[in-house]
């Protein structure tokens, strides 16, 4: 059962998403708890999907009359201790409801996550967020439902302080997340790009030629900066340099893509563009059980008929809008002001981990990526960038 503390942590309705009939402040009886008809949380991918239907409709328009909450009671399995609660709050203006996060330990009044929530019916929520949005890992968890009132007249549950509250279902629900292996992708809207959606603010930063002994380097700063990134790799360096570093990406939440077999030009198409892509998606697969679905033609050469092969082949290709022509080693500072200074919403933006001398590279990631996030921007890898379906095992 979920804590006394945790059960304290519901006192926060005046920021959250109260829910309740209208009228409820008025009504005869004691205002209770909104009861919850069913709900689930299950694994889906990387993402964990919350679903939780109530008896009555709820609108965040409701939030501070009601003065009631819907949150998920997070525990560690090991453990059974609380972690924190998963809370739904109120939308911006003209927005979906949003989660916010308020940890059991500590004072964090609570912090909004990354979460993609949507109303299957006015009576229901659906939410999905990566366990790292709230403490978590891909291990065991406990979880509840929580609904709550802090209205005048409800009377609080026997041997409990705090708002009135109530737990579906009685005892928590064990669930085991396992660590999400990707296995392929499937490849959706145009054959060819060169850049994506201007309607989100988001880039994508992509690296050719590795795998390299200079990869892990690049992959240490993405890791400490918490960014994703999109790999078009060499078939021939595959095996000498990606045995550790792929399955590294693919741990990370990178992306790895097809950049053929010894990058020569294969814009003629023909039997030969086939076996360079084919050649080095199969070693991506053979060594990390990853099918690609993404290609990038070697210095961007490229014909109506190779993309049309490409894509019989299942690849989308994947050309750029941004480049600061690194692999010429212009200078640290030079490739900085050309990435900051062309992005813009839905960028693809070129660089290179491998081939070469990367060092002037690597030390501008770093800024690159904290300038970029404070203009606004986020980071996401190719198919997140276009929609299109990370297929895992």
């Amino acid at each position: 059962m979920i804590s006394a503390r945790a059960i304290a942590f519901l006192g926060v309705c005046g920021a959250l998403l109260c829910i309740g009939a209208a009228g409820a402040a008025g009504a005869v009886h004691a205002p209770q708890p909104q009861r919850v008809r069913s709900a689930s949380l299950t694994q889906d991918g990387q993402q964990v999907i919350w679903s939780v239907q109530l008896e009555r409709p709820f609108s965040p328009k409701a939030m501070k009359q009601a003065r009631r909450t819907l949150c998920l009671v997070l525990e560690r399995a090991k453990r059974a201790t609380s972690t924190g609660m998963l809370c739904v709050t109120a939308p911006r203006v003209g927005g979906t409801p949003r989660l916010v996060y308020i940890p059991t330990s500590g004072h964090n009044a609570g912090q909004a996550i990354s979460a993609t929530v949507t109303r299957p019916s006015t009576s229901s929520l659906r939410a999905s967020f990566l366990p790292g949005s709230v403490g978590l890992s891909y291990a065991s968890l406990r979880w509840q439902v929580s609904t709550s009132v802090t209205a005048a007249g409800c009377q609080p549950q026997p041997r409990r302080t705090g708002p009135c509250a109530a737990l579906f279902p009685g005892r928590p629900v064990s669930l085991a997340l396992h660590v999400p292996r990707p296995v392929g992708c499937v490849p959706s809207g145009p054959a060819q790009v060169f850049s994506g959606p201007s309607r989100g603010r988001v880039v994508a930063l992509t690296f050719d030629d590795g795998p390299w002994p200079d990869t892990p380097q690049f992959l240490d700063v993405l890791e400490r900066k918490h960014v994703p990134a999109t790999f078009f790799q060499i078939g021939e360096q595959v095996s000498t340099y990606g045995r550790a570093v792929d399955r590294r990406m693919l741990i990370d939440g990178d992306v790895i893509g097809d950049h053929t077999w010894s990058h020569p030009d294969v814009s003629g198409d023909g039997p030969f563009a086939r076996s360079q892509i084919g050649s080095t998606a199969a070693a991506i697969r053979s060594l990390t059980g990853f099918t690609p679905c993404l290609f990038r033609p070697p210095g961007g050469a490229t014909s109506g008929a190779l993309v049309a092969e490409a894509r019989s082949m299942g690849f989308t290709t994947i050309q750029w809008d941004v480049d600061p022509r690194d692999w010429s080693r212009p200078g640290t500072g030079a490739i900085y002001s050309t990435v900051v200074g062309g992005a813009h919403p839905g960028a693809i933006i070129l660089q290179h981990d491998g081939g070469g001398d990367r060092s002037e590279t690597l030390a501008a990631l770093p800024n690159e990526i904290d300038t970029l996030r404070r203009a606004g921007y986020g980071f996401v890898t190719i198919p997140e960038l276009f929609g299109q379906r990370l297929i895992y095992k």
